[in-house]
């Protein structure tokens, strides 16, 4: 007699795997995993069809920690690793974890091929602005004045926007959250998860022991509502505890300024977010504080065919027709 299974769904803690996880206490990376373990379940995830691929660095650790598949490659090469997977097998759901100075430094050459042949998977880069494991040395968006191992006189160079690298590098869906932000971080990856293509999701994470307090500017409850613009597509820019403040074009110049409704100005003079608007995301990915809020949520969404569906259109071409043919075809010559 024939029998069917039901598809049982995961919890969280499912998705947990059974090796010790062994990160500094209080590390924004528990908060993290437990934000994706939520979203696998939510989405109705299979373990049996998730991989997660990571380079080196804290961050790393997390296919460990993870009953999943999973690959902890080389330094800055975690994107080869998943581009080769997702070719290999396309049905497979692959995630890829880096870190700022892992995806943004040695590896910055692979974030940047990957986003521009628009590979589908899930980047999340886990931005701390230091290099953790390796004992606090400054990385690539680290802040100008940060004191460090290498930089014990303060760093020089000015940091690099990890949003505003991947928009650069042509990516098509590139979102911001924070480690703490449970609720919101969940409903970023979702959407990270529901694009088709490359998409890229940058998370503000806490290193308590390195740079411990790095993002308190516009994280701290104190500050938040002030310092934070959550941006939902088709809606004005506005933010503030009280929402009394908003975005808006400078008149006369295309830079953001942010004022106060009331006395003149009003909600229709605000821009309104569109996710299709790759120069509006570029506006926002450069917003800090203290005189702008960061823009949190997804900046930009705009999909495009993926590279896996190229590469099989070309392989079923290739596969196609008669091989004596193919082999004089054009130019020949006999020897």
């Amino acid at each position: 007699m024939a029998t069917t299974t039901k598809d049982i769904q995961l919890k969280p803690a499912d998705f947990a795997s059974d090796q010790e996880v062994r990160w500094c206490p209080g590390c924004g990376d528990y908060a993290i995993i437990k934000a994706i373990q939520k979203t696998l379940a939510q989405l109705g995830a299979k373990t049996e069809n998730t991989v997660f691929v990571s380079g080196i660095g804290c961050a790393a650790r997390f296919p460990y920690y993870m009953s999943t598949y999973g690959f902890h490659t080389i330094h800055g090469r975690a994107p080869a690793f998943a581009t080769g997977i997702k070719l290999a097998n396309p049905e497979l759901d692959v995630w890829v974890v880096t870190g700022d100075g892992d995806g943004l430094s040695i590896g910055g050459n692979h974030t940047l091929h990957i986003l521009r042949r628009n590979v589908d998977v899930q980047i999340c880069l886990f931005n701390n602005e230091i290099y953790g494991l390796t004992k606090g040395q400054y990385s690539p968006t680290s802040r100008q004045g940060t004191l460090s191992p290498s930089s014990p006189l303060g760093s020089l160079e000015r940091p690099l926007s990890a949003c505003s690298f991947a928009l650069g590098a042509g990516a098509r869906f590139v979102a911001r959250s924070v480690d703490t932000a449970q609720k919101h971080l969940v409903e970023v990856l979702k959407r990270a998860h529901e694009h088709r293509g490359a998409s890229f999701t940058e998370i503000f994470q806490n290193c308590i022991v390195f740079n411990d307090g790095a993002f308190a500017d516009f994280t701290d409850k104190s500050v938040a509502a002030e310092r934070q613009v959550h941006v939902e597509h088709g809606k004005p820019l506005i933010f503030g505890a009280e929402k009394d403040k908003g975005l808006r074009l400078k008149p006369g110049t295309l830079k953001i300024e942010a004022v106060t409704l009331g006395d003149g100005v009003t909600e229709s003079d605000l821009l309104v977010h569109d996710e299709k608007d790759r120069a509006l995301a570029q506006l926002l990915a450069a917003m800090e504080p203290p005189g702008l809020p960061v823009a949190l949520g997804v900046l930009y969404c705009d999909p495009a065919p993926v590279y896996e569906d190229g590469i099989q259109a070309r392989l079923d071409a290739a596969c196609c027709g008669d091989l004596n043919d193919t082999l004089r075809r054009g130019r020949t010559w006999r020897v």
